[in-house]
């Protein structure tokens, strides 16, 4: 088979087979027999997870023809979605329905499986990630069955397998608790670091969406917050114009050019950082719900972000920044801020608290361990957990440290798959296997 790579280039991998199956009874022979003739199953969305969880010498899955909505519950807004279905698509979907996810990310290319699997998240200490709002799913074990799990049925599966990395089946349907459609105010502000550093917990408690980006070194930072609206208030959607300069030209194309030449040029990061510190705040502008989360991000990067408890913060930000300017790494890219609720999911990385959350990135082209080295140390200081789907190294017993269910978790993955079929070595690893 030709080679596969993930989104930044990091993980690449041959699998023996790529299978496209259309249904979900093709899901379920695909895992039996796969069982049968000792092969391992791993399943492949955008292949936007910057750690090696996709990767396979066996068959790789993708569930790209199983998309769409299957029904919805007017009464209670929850919807049912087929796994392979993106989430750049979900939006428009839910929208004849009046209704629109609680929150999103700011990137939208990931199938609704594998941000669910993977704790996947926006910001907003009202709310949580794809996983907080799942409500019940259809897996297909790797016996060669499909079954349904929610709080109320087969429980213990429901609660692994909504932040399981495709270890405890393949998710073929997720039931997402969705709210009545909303529109969002988006306003991008250049302000000093140290003032939003002081008070951003008490302005997130206050506002809806708040983060912020600090390139390293700077004394300013672009904090962004989006303002709830109701659905039917009038907006004024960013113009083409703005879209094509703003979004597109300077944040992708000029960004993605003085990337470049940085890592060609190290000498040239202060000014780079100097330079898109003043420039990265856009204007203020209105449009639905799911058109003003997510951003153009096509300028391609290494990412490791952990969750720390709320009360860590300002410290860890402070840190983080400091041991980046020691280390004296020609960074180009933003420290990127983000909070989130307390959840109830076993393995989410804001289960049971409040969270704030720190990514490091780098350009695709330069050395990340130089960086995950410097800023690791910090995160493990301040009780951090990795998010599934960025760069780490633990295993299972960090995490067995960090999760209070940690244990149930692995049971119940030896129970659906005693034989390892969904397994690879990195999933080994994180499960202690």
């Amino acid at each position: 088979m030709s080679e596969v790579r993930n989104w930044s280039g990091a993980v690449r991998f041959r699998p023996r087979e790529v299978a496209r199956p259309s249904s979900e009874k093709a899901v379920a022979e695909l895992l039996a027999a796969a069982g049968e003739n000792g092969r391992p199953v791993r399943v492949i969305g955008a292949g936007h997870s910057f750690t090696p969880l996709v990767e396979t010498d066996g068959v790789l899955v993708s569930l790209d023809a199983l998309t769409g909505v299957e029904r919805v519950d007017a009464a209670t807004g929850e919807v049912w979605l087929r796994g392979g279905t993106r989430i750049r698509e979900i939006g428009p979907l839910l929208a004849p329905y009046g209704l629109a996810l609680p929150s999103m990310g700011d990137i939208d290319a990931q199938s609704i499986a594998g941000a669910v699997s993977t704790a996947t998240h926006g910001t907003g200490l009202a709310f949580t990630g794809y996983s907080g709002i799942v409500t019940g799913l259809r897996v297909a074990l790797p016996g060669g069955d499909v079954v349904a799990c929610s709080r109320d049925e087969r429980p213990e599966l429901f609660e692994a397998a909504r932040v399981g990395l495709g270890a405890f089946g393949v998710i073929v349907a997720v039931r997402l608790a969705c709210v009545p459609a909303f529109a969002l105010e988006a306003v991008e502000t250049t302000e000093p670091a140290e003032a939003v550093l002081e008070g951003f917990v008490e302005r997130a408690r206050e506002a809806d969406h708040l983060e912020f980006f600090w390139f390293t070194g700077t004394p300013r930072v672009t904090v962004k917050h989006n303002r709830r609206l109701p659905g039917d208030a009038p907006t004024a959607p960013m113009t083409r114009f703005d879209r094509a300069v703003n979004r597109e030209f300077l944040g992708n194309t000029v960004f993605g050019a003085l990337a470049g030449v940085t890592s060609r040029v190290p000498g040239l990061a202060a000014p780079v950082r100097g330079f898109a510190s003043r420039l990265m705040a856009g204007g203020t502008f209105s449009d639905a719900s799911h058109r003003v989360f997510v951003a153009p991000r096509r300028v391609r990067f290494h990412e490791t972000e952990f969750a720390m408890p709320l009360d860590a913060f300002p410290d860890v930000v402070r840190e983080v920044e400091r041991a980046i300017v020691r280390s004296r790494i020609p960074l180009t890219f933003p420290i990127e801020v983000r909070v989130s609720g307390a959840d109830d999911t076993w393995l989410g990385t804001a289960s049971g608290r409040e969270s704030v959350y720190v990514a490091v990135h780098r350009y695709d082209r330069e050395l990340f361990a130089p960086l995950a080295k410097v800023v690791w140390p910090v995160f493990r200081a301040y009780g951090g957990r990795p998010h599934w789907g960025k760069d780490h190294a633990y295993g299972a017993e960090e995490f067995a440290g960090l999760y209070p269910r940690f244990a149930d978790a692995q049971r119940v993955r030896a129970e659906v798959d005693p034989g390892g079929v969904l397994l690879n070595p990195h999933l080994r690893r994180v499960f202690g296997v």
